[in-house]
């Protein structure tokens, strides 16, 4: 199966895989050593580039039927932010020189390929050293303005807390953590984001207040007053980010565009993360548009007015917004 747009489709001019088979593909595609490693684990994630074919994330793991695996394409240069036709707002981010900006939303919405157009940003027209820790390493950048090392846990690093305390030695300006997992991760960021760092990462949340409750729910109850007030002044930007099937192609054999959510830091913002009044921020967002921040709403209402989307698409993924 292939997914194409978001649809899945049979390809059907290949015959089934049956489970040898399967096991022969993975083989002969991940070669020796991952093959080692699959024989001890049955999960596994990691990035193959094909040379002159395509660059693929893949993962592999274990069903009922045997073996199965997901080969998600990634391009061979990062889309910049004009080509996604993400928001003039997204550009700005690229010119902040510290503090941390998060990207939330589903898998595979596409909050790698906004961070990747952020970088690509910086990386054309400032002279910044750049850091990624990925799992795996996504979109290759090539040095522009700036100097960009990537690093894969696992092949490079032995977790994102080494690699993040190692980064906070390595001279960076930008670095971009692939993912806030943990309670260490996450307050290893915030530390760089506090020491003068421009620090990018992505948080699996529905709304922009979600990924700030998120952030502070990892920590046990009795560090989560300092965890608000470093976050309060550490925190630039949250962008809740949705893929939405388009009527027209938007690049060629694109036919997905993003609607984001943009939560900007301010005065009255920071106030009500200090004081755990996160349920108010979506109010936050409606009265500061001119600042630059806009709803997951108005992004739907200006795609459908643009005729990017259709008016079944703009109500089905209106967010359901809970009165508290």
């Amino acid at each position: 199966m292939i997914r194409v747009n978001g649809d899945l489709f049979t390809v059907e001019d290949h015959a089934k895989l049956d489970p040898t088979t399967v096991s022969t593909y993975l083989k002969e595609i991940l070669g020796t050593k991952i093959s080692t490693d699959l024989n001890q684990s049955i999960d596994m994630d990691y990035s193959l580039n094909v040379e002159g074919i395509a660059r693929f994330r893949v993962n592999v793991f274990a069903q009922h039927h045997g073996l199965s695996a997901i080969f998600r394409l990634i391009p061979e240069n990062p889309m910049t932010i004009e080509q996604l036709h993400l928001p003039k707002q997204i550009k700005e981010l690229a010119t902040l020189k510290q503090g941390l900006v998060l990207v939330s939303g589903p898998t595979g919405c596409g909050k790698s390929t906004t961070l990747a157009s952020i970088i690509t940003e910086i990386n054309r027209n400032q002279r910044k050293h750049i850091i990624t820790i990925e799992d795996p390493i996504e979109f290759i950048h090539t040095n522009d303005q700036s100097i960009i090392e990537q690093r894969e846990v696992g092949i490079h690093t032995k977790n994102f807390q080494t690699a993040l305390r190692s980064a906070l030695r390595e001279d960076p300006d930008v670095i971009l953590v692939g993912e806030m997992r943990d309670l260490e991760t996450i307050s290893l960021a915030i530390t760089a984001a506090e020491t003068g760092h421009l620090v990018l990462s992505t948080v699996h949340t529905q709304g922009a207040a979600n990924s700030i409750d998120r952030i502070i729910d990892v920590f046990p109850p009795n560090q989560q007053a300092q965890i608000r007030t470093q976050l309060a002044a550490t925190l630039k930007a949250v962008i809740w980010q949705q893929l939405l099937p388009t009527k027209k192609e938007i690049l060629p054999g694109v036919k997905r565009v993003g609607a984001l959510e943009i939560l900007m830091n301010n005065h009255a913002l920071r106030n009500l993360i200090r004081k755990g009044n996160t349920h108010q921020i979506d109010s936050i967002i409606e009265t500061n548009r001119k600042m630059g921040m806009q709803s997951m709403e108005h992004a739907l209402e200006e795609l459908l007015q643009k005729g990017l989307i259709s008016q079944e698409k703009h109500d089905e993924f209106l967010p359901d917004r809970l009165e508290i």
